[in-house]
């Protein structure tokens, strides 16, 4: 998050963001009622997937485009102007 940012969508913004910090739950759900049956802390189940996602979202304030962080990095750094 030490990088400028440019919005990749509207092209103006480079200093109102909204940072969305992702926090996983592995959890097992019951396929009828939806409820949650277990919760993940330690290990996951075999057949389980860890998160592999980024760990925090950017929201444009200005449009309210939301991309992950190296988008808006991205744009900044090849932003010729």
């Amino acid at each position: 998050m030490s990088s400028p940012y440019l919005c990749p969508n509207c092209k103006t913004n480079r200093s109102r963001f909204n940072l969305i910090e992702q926090v996983p739950r592995s959890v097992k759900m019951d396929p009828q009622s939806g409820e949650v049956v277990e919760e993940y802390t330690a290990s996951l189940d075999p057949f389980h997937v860890p998160y592999r996602g980024p760990d925090i979202k950017v929201q444009c304030g200005v449009c309210g485009l939301i991309e992950d962080e190296i988008s808006f990095v991205k744009r900044a750094q090849n932003f010729k102007g």
